[in-house]
């Protein structure tokens, strides 16, 4: 079975012949009369919710990103004026903070498969209070550079996007492997860089570096290729006729994706512009 590189679209509820009830149903790049995805997740039915469509994940993702947008905002606002009042302890809570709980939530969503908007909700807040605290710090020493970030995210998602829908790169299970294992192997050197640091020891990956704006440079692609397969996961999700609770599900799997490309969009762009 394929799997997603993204922990959110893993281990999905399976089996169940009633599931398939609701007949196939028309994906993000699936034609009119197209019959189940390969490998595709199933989950048991449910008879009080109708199968979720292609509007029902975007409106869900729209609400998320509209959500973190928001709160973003706000912190980032209120980042600027603690900083600037001298309050420096407040901002680098609100970043801790928000970093613990969004990584709470996403564990807890993604190991207890639970479709829920409030919980998507919740996690697009938090994930928006601390995106917002680290962007406001960033802003004092970068004027603009939170709107170029957002640029940057959204124009990745918009291409990735259309690469999938037109079939440019079709998502496989070579693909698919490749892409987790990239992911796995920038992940182990983010950690060694991290570890090393607190020995005193410079990997040179986050310093502002040639070698550090290279690496950044990967992991965006790997990143980027990443959506590849969340929306291949959301699509099959969509042919199998899950019930449209699970739009939310697949939302939460695309802002974590998000939240990832636009941290490291951010870092890339510090480093640009601090050179």
């Amino acid at each position: 079975m394929r799997t997603s590189s993204n922990p959110a679209f893993r281990n999905l509820p399976t089996g169940g012949a009633a599931y398939g009830q609701y007949g196939p149903a028309v994906g993000f790049n699936q034609p009119q009369g197209g019959g189940p995805g390969y490998g595709a997740p199933q989950a048991p039915a449910d008879s009080a919710d109708r199968p979720m469509t292609v509007d029902d994940v975007v409106i869900k993702t729209g609400m998320s990103l509209g959500t973190a947008l928001i709160t973003g905002i706000v912190t980032a606002i209120w980042a600027q004026g603690q900083i600037a009042a001298g309050s420096s302890g407040a901002v680098f809570g609100a970043v801790i903070g928000g970093m613990l709980v969004g990584l709470g939530l996403a564990l807890f969503i993604t190991f207890k498969q639970k479709a829920s908007g409030p919980l998507t909700l919740a996690y697009s807040a938090v994930e928006g209070v601390f995106l917002g605290a680290i962007t406001g710090v960033f802003e004092l020493l970068y004027p603009g550079i939170g709107l170029q970030a957002i640029a940057g995210t959204a124009g990745v998602f918009a291409v990735m996007l259309v690469v999938y829908k037109t079939g440019a790169v079709k998502v496989t299970p070579k693909l698919t492997k490749w892409i987790i294992g990239a992911m796995g192997g920038a992940l182990i050197l983010m950690l060694s860089n991290l570890v090393l640091g607190m020995f005193g020891v410079n990997m040179g990956l986050r310093d502002g570096s040639t070698l550090a704006i290279i690496f950044s440079l990967v992991v965006i692609g790997i990143a980027a290729f990443s959506f590849l397969l969340d929306f291949d996961m959301a699509d099959r999700m969509i042919r199998e006729g899950m019930p449209s609770k699970w739009a939310w599900f697949a939302a939460f799997g695309l802002m974590t994706t998000l939240v990832w490309l636009y941290l490291e969009i951010l870092r890339l762009l510090s480093y640009l512009q601090g050179e």
